[in-house]
C-alpha cells in the first residue's frame, strides 16, 4: 500500500508555499511576496497523529485569460503549465487542502478555483476523488478568523481557519486532513532510492527527468531558470523504488540573483545532501567549464555517488574519436573523481536515455559493498610490499591492518604507526589497488587513519 498524498492548492499568493513548509517542518518551499514563485509540484513527507504522509506544493492556479492581467506575475509566461501541474497533483492526491486567503475574502479567481475542482471530481465519476479540506489563511486575529465563515460560499465545505506563518489552527487542519484518509492506506517507511539530477542551468535536467519518469512531470522551458525547487518524483524501475530529484540549475556564486534563485540553489545544494546517486549533468554543445567541475566537487565533499551524463549529445558533430576526446577531457578535468562512469545521451531523442537508469542503481549497489577484513587486509598487505610509502623525515608509514567501518560511502579505518605520515599521494595509492579489486563505481572512498602502536 503507498503512502497517502496530500495535494496543496489554490490562486496565487495565498501562502500555500508557507503551509507547506509549515506541515514539512523545515523551509524546503521558496516564500516569496511576488505571486506566481512557486512553478512546480514540490513534495515533502511529514507525519501527524501517527500517520505518514506526502505534502504535494503546488503553482498558484492563475484563472486569467483573454488579456486579463496574471495574478502569478513572476511566472506569466508559465499560466497554463503551472495549472496543469497542480491538476496533476489533485489527480495523485488522496486529499487536497484549497487554500484561501482571509484578508481578501473570497475573489473571483478563488471562485474559479473552486469550479475547477468540482469539474475534475465530476470527470471521476466511479473514482475515489479526493476530499477537499478549505483551509482559509491569514486569520491572524479574532475577526479574521470569525470571516472565515463567509467562504461557505465557495461551496467547498467546511471552512477552517489558520494562519500558517504562525502554525494557529494547523493541527485542527490535519486532524481533519487525516481523519478523511482511507482506512485501507498504510503507512511504510521510504526506502526508495534517491537519485538527483544536478548541474548548470539549461542543461537539460528537466527534460531528461520527464524522460525518465515517463509522464511531463516538470515544466520544460529553453528558458534557463524555469525549475526553482527541487522536485521529488517517484517511481518503480525493475521492481526497485527509485525517487528522482529534479534541481534548479546551479550558477555561480557571483551569477546567482539576490532572493528567489539564491534560495533555489540552496535547495539544490540540499537535494545533493540527501541523494544517493547524483547524475551530474554536463552540455555536450558547450565547452565544460569552471562551474562543472565546481558542482562535480561539492558531490564529492558531500561523498555522494555520481554518474556523469553528458546530455545534448545530438548537437555534437562527431567522427570516431569525438567520444573519446571528450571523455578524456571530463577525465582530466574531474581527475579528482577519476572512478565515475560516463554516459553520451540525448534527453530531446531519447538517444541511451534508457541505460541511465541502470547504471544508477549499478552504481548504488556498488556503494553498499562490504569488503571482509580479512581480504581488506592482504590488499593492503599487498600494496605496501609492491611499494613502500616515501618519508622525507626518515620515519616510515606502517599500515598495521585496516577494517571498513560502514558502507554508504564505503569507510575504511586504517591503524598506522603514525597517521601524520600517510600522504595524499600514498593514500590515493591505496585507495587504486583497492578498486583494482573492489572497483566502487562511481562511489568516493574515505578512509579514516587512527594511531595504533
Amino acid at each position: 500500500m503507498t503512502t497517502p498524498i496530500v495535494a496543496i492548492v489554490g490562486r496565487p499568493n495565498v501562502g500555500k508555499s508557507t503551509l507547506f513548509n509549515r506541515l514539512a517542518g523545515e523551509p524546503l518551499a521558496i516564500v516569496d511576496d511576488t505571486a506566481g514563485t512557486t512553478r512546480d509540484r514540490l513534495f515533502s513527507e511529514t507525519i501527524w497523529n501517527g500517520v505518514r504522509f506526502q505534502i504535494i506544493d503546488t503553482g498558484g492556479i492563475d484563472p486569467s485569460e483573454g488579456g486579463k492581467t496574471p495574478l502569478s506575475i513572476a511566472s506569466a509566461d508559465y499560466i497554463s503549465e503551472i495549472r496543469d501541474q497542480a491538476l496533476l497533483a489533485v489527480e495523485e492526491a488522496d486529499a487536497v487542502i484549497f487554500v484561501t486567503d482571509a484578508a481578501e475574502g473570497i475573489t473571483p479567481a478563488d471562485q474559479e478555483v473552486a469550479d475547477l475542482l468540482r469539474k475534475s471530481q465530476k470527470m471521476r465519476t466511479g473514482v475515489h476523488f479526493p476530499p477537499i479540506h478549505l483551509a482559509v489563511n491569514k486569520a491572524e486575529n479574532a475577526t479574521l478568523r470569525a470571516s472565515a465563515m463567509e467562504f461557505y460560499a465557495l461551496g467547498i465545505g467546511e471552512p477552517i481557519p489558520i494562519s500558517a506563518i504562525h502554525g494557529t489552527g494547523t493541527g485542527d487542519l490535519l486532524d481533519v486532513v487525516v481523519a478523511s484518509f482511507l482506512p485501507d492506506e498504510s503507512q511504510e517507511e521510504d526506502d526508495s532510492i534517491k537519485i538527483a539530477i544536478v548541474g548548470k542551468p539549461n542543461v537539460g535536467k528537466s527534460s531528461l527527468l520527464n524522460d525518465l519518469a515517463g509522464e511531463k512531470r516538470a515544466i520544460v522551458s529553453p528558458i534557463a531558470g524555469t525549475t526553482r525547487d527541487a522536485i521529488d518524483t517517484r517511481i518503480v524501475f525493475d521492481d526497485v523504488p527509485i525517487t528522482l530529484i529534479d534541481t534548479a540549475g546551479i550558477r555561480r556564486k557571483g551569477k546567482i540573483d539576490r532572493g528567489v534563485e539564491k534560495y533555489s540553489v540552496i535547495r539544490s545544494m540540499r537535494a545533493i545532501e540527501r541523494c544517493d546517486v547524483a547524475l551530474l549533468l554536463i552540455d555536450a554543445s558547450q565547452d565544460i567549464s569552471t562551474q562543472d567541475i565546481h558542482i562535480a566537487g561539492y558531490i564529492l565533499e558531500k561523498w555522494k555517488s555520481t554518474v556523469v551524463i553528458v546530455n545534448k549529445w545530438d548537437l555534437v558533430e562527431k567522427d570516431t574519436y569525438t567520444m573519446e576526446a571528450y571523455t578524456n577531457q571530463i577525465r582530466t578535468l574531474l581527475n579528482f573523481m577519476d572512478y565515475v562512469p560516463i554516459i553520451f545521451i540525448s534527453a530531446l531523442t531519447g538517444q541511451r536515455v534508457d541505460k541511465v537508469l541502470p547504471l544508477a542503481l549499478q552504481v548504488q549497489e556498488e556503494r553498499m559493498v562490504h569488503i571482509s577484513t580479512g581480504k581488506l587486509n592482504r590488499i593492503l598487505m599487498n600494496a605496501q610490499d609492491m611499494h613502500s610509502p616515501s618519508s622525507k623525515t626518515g620515519r616510515l608509514l606502517r599500515i598495521y591492518y585496516g577494517t571498513q567501518v560502514r558502507a554508504d560511502p564505503p569507510t575504511f579505518m586504517l591503524y598506522a604507526n603514525d597517521p601524520e605520515l600517510l600522504h595524499f599521494t600514498y593514500q590515493r595509492f591505496i585507495e587504486n589497488q583497492i578498486r583494482l579489486t573492489y572497483p566502487f563505481s562511481g562511489t568516493p572512498i574515505r578512509f579514516v587513519v587512527k594511531k595504533r602502536t
